[in-house]
């Protein structure tokens, strides 16, 4: 259809897409201001809330990347941890966490004496995260957090995190400085602002928690996590182990049930002293007390590597909730350290 001149009308579809996108944009604007109402009683001041979000728009492909998200299938079968384990434990990686070591070997010493955390576990991380901050992404956190929190999925959630992006700023961290992943975690250690607000540490003592750029600050701040999520000093994570072909499996079935994590925590044995383990046949193949409580992972099955587990493994999954996650983590800082 033509219109007077040549020019196309538009279609109905397109009116229809036109109409619905200003209606959207319109819902995004108005929900901006109840997150900025709700900052505003949280004690942020006017001008950190207007430079936060003047101009923001909703982010469409923030939307299509968070309802793409695989759902947790409890039927599935996982894939095989080997392919996993190659990729995140590889030479490159491996390379750069033992230069990083040396180049932070000063702060070393005083970061493990405060936090008990070893430096080649809060590496590891780092190594996870952001492959030692080669990559911590290029979204707008406050566009992110604000498309996350108007979609409504998570809402709660991400109202809170846009609202301390808002109490980061505030507390002055510039905005150009406010990148990172689409679902709002940035800097070395990928961390949510509620988390760096709460958690984030000045490691080199310049009166600045900067997790983007300083290698003190973004180790002491990891370091500071594991030690709020209850990381013991003087355990390991785990050691491999060497698991008899005739172990009774149906007889080490864990009974707990987990609040958070469940398919993951599924996939472990019942907790057992080291030494109780020996007497099954499974013989831890590292150094780790015969009296330390301890759980069973066979990550690809019977007759393939095993791993005994400590309670330290379970303050990695609080880092993030994958078995293959938090298992290369460890054998990341294993490699760091030798």
């Amino acid at each position: 259809m033509l219109l007077a001149g040549g020019l196309l009308a538009p279609q109905p579809q397109v009116l229809a897409q036109s109409g619905y996108q200003s209606s959207e944009d319109a819902g995004f604007q108005a929900y901006l201001q109840v997150l900025a109402a709700r900052a505003r009683a949280e004690g942020v001041r006017e001008s950190a809330i207007q430079s936060m979000i003047a101009g923001l728009t909703l982010n469409p492909t923030v939307i299509a990347l968070d309802r793409a998200q695989p759902e947790m299938n409890p039927n599935s079968t996982p894939p095989d941890f080997a392919p996993y384990r190659r990729a995140h434990v590889d030479a490159a990686r491996i390379a750069a966490g033992r230069e990083i070591y040396g180049e932070v070997a000063r702060y070393i010493p005083r970061i493990e004496q405060r936090y008990g955390v070893p430096a080649s576990i809060i590496l590891s991380i780092w190594g996870n995260e952001t492959n030692f901050g080669h990559y911590m992404g290029d979204f707008d956190l406050a566009r992110s957090l604000a498309t996350l929190a108007y979609e409504g999925r998570r809402r709660d959630l991400f109202a809170t995190e846009f609202v301390d992006l808002l109490k980061m700023a505030d507390s002055g961290v510039p905005r150009w400085q406010m990148k990172g992943s689409w679902a709002g975690a940035f800097g070395n250690p990928q961390f949510l602002p509620s988390t760096y607000l709460r958690l984030a540490q000045d490691g080199d003592g310049d009166g600045y928690r900067d997790i983007w750029n300083s290698k003190a600050d973004t180790m002491a701040s990891i370091a500071n996590y594991f030690r709020d999520a209850g990381w013991r000093p003087g355990i390991p994570w785990g050691v491999s182990a060497q698991v008899p072909a005739g172990l009774n499996r149906a007889g080490i079935t864990s009974g707990l049930s987990a609040p958070t994590c469940t398919r993951v925590h599924a996939r472990a044995s019942r907790w057992l002293t080291v030494r109780e383990w020996r007497q099954l046949g499974v013989i831890p193949q590292g150094y780790i007390g015969d009296n330390v409580l301890t759980a069973l992972i066979e990550p690809d099955g019977p007759g393939k590597t095993g791993f005994l587990l400590t309670g330290n493994y379970q303050v990695i999954l609080e880092y993030n909730c994958s078995n293959y996650y938090a298992l290369s983590v460890g054998l990341l800082a294993n490699e760091i350290a030798r």
